[in-house]
């Protein structure tokens, strides 16, 4: 796999995923928040917090990259949310 190196590596590399582990019927994926770990001067990963719809339901999943290689190390579903 290919290092991911910024913010659109983050973003394809999380499409990907999510669309892995939930199906292609997604819809609005975003990123909320994206964080280097263990920080910003040393980085390994990336702690990637996406939404998206499916089923008429907001889902919060939060992943973790690693840089290196664009390997998934975690995958954390936060938030099952009916939207208002």
């Amino acid at each position: 796999m290919n290092a991911v190196r910024n913010e659109s590596d983050v973003q394809a590399r999380a499409v990907g995923a999510i669309e892995t582990l939930y199906g292609r019927d997604i819809t609005d994926l975003k990123l909320r928040s994206l964080f280097s770990l263990p920080n910003e001067q040393k980085r390994e990963e990336w702690d990637a917090q996406t939404t998206f719809m499916l089923n008429n339901l907001q889902y919060v999943v939060d992943l973790t990259i690693r840089e290196q290689d664009g390997i998934i190390t975690n995958a954390r579903l936060i938030d099952v949310m009916k939207p208002l």
